[in-house]
């Protein structure tokens, strides 16, 4: 491990619908290839601890999705399989050949898709505290996504606040909940509520049955229940792990490097 600052690239690739995504790029063309995607309303600078913290000799290519962070995208569909069509674009743009890409959150379903797109490509996914949320990432009933979009169209903070409780184990410190939902209420719209009505609307059972690739879910242990543990054990490994809340890669960077190296070396 290496806790040296990197010299990063900061690129831009160009889709369709005036589409600009807009990434980080660091380490030698020839080393072990991680391609980092953030969570909703979050953005690829939650990474930058985490890259400082990885072997010297990995590439590491952090993506800030459409309309997070510094891309930016015209475009009317925001499914978690366009969302994987922005990563797609700079492995491509970057001439990956393989790769492992690792999701938080959302990321982890767009990091899921990746791999079906891209499956010459992509070796290993993993999900960093994702595809656990029994709520929130299987595919929901029409009742139960017109339930949770009229919350966020009604009270958006609510449902921000609502989220950010929902991913923090008992104990967290206040301020440190109150800077995630500083960060996540600014979400740029209308991309920030088309985009999770996406993933309500995401059938995670059919992508699963149609990734080839081993699915690691790195998981707050106090936020894993029996229940997806159950469902799910035998489709992805569940790797309970206690670094924080929901959101610990930005908590614990060099924890979170340690989990993806060791991935990558398996």
């Amino acid at each position: 491990m290496t806790t040296a600052s990197r010299t990063r690239k900061h690129l831009e690739v160009q889709r369709s619908d005036h589409t600009t995504i807009r990434y980080t790029a660091s380490g030698p063309a020839g080393g072990p290839t991680l391609a980092l995607i953030h969570g909703w309303a979050c953005n690829r600078g939650d990474y930058d601890a985490v890259t400082d913290h990885l072997p010297e000799d990995y590439r590491v290519l952090a993506i800030d999705l459409a309309e997070h962070g510094e891309s930016r995208s015209t475009r009317d569909v925001w499914t978690m399989e366009e969302f994987a069509r922005d990563v797609a674009a700079v492995l491509e743009a970057e001439s990956v050949d393989t790769c492992v890409v690792a999701g938080h959150s959302l990321g982890g379903a767009v990091a899921v898709e990746v791999g079906r797109l891209l499956p010459d490509t992509v070796s290993h996914v993993v999900a960093l505290d994702a595809l656990h949320y029994l709520s929130l990432f299987p595919a929901l009933s029409e009742e139960q996504t017109d339930a949770m979009l009229g919350m966020f169209r009604e009270d958006f903070a609510g449902g921000v606040h609502g989220l950010v409780e929902a991913g923090s184990p008992a104990g967290t410190d206040t301020a440190l909940k109150a800077s995630y939902f500083e960060k996540m209420v600014a979400v740029r719209q209308p991309a920030g509520l088309r985009s999770i009505e996406g993933l309500m609307r995401w059938d995670m059972d059919a992508a699963l049955l149609a990734t080839e690739q081993p699915i690691t879910v790195f998981a707050i242990r106090d936020l894993v229940t029996r229940e997806a543990i159950d469902r799910y054990g035998d489709r992805f490994n569940i790797v309970p792990v206690d670094l924080g809340s929901h959101h610990f890669p930005v908590e614990a960077p060099e924890g979170t490097a340690e989990l993806l190296a060791g991935v990558g070396t398996e």
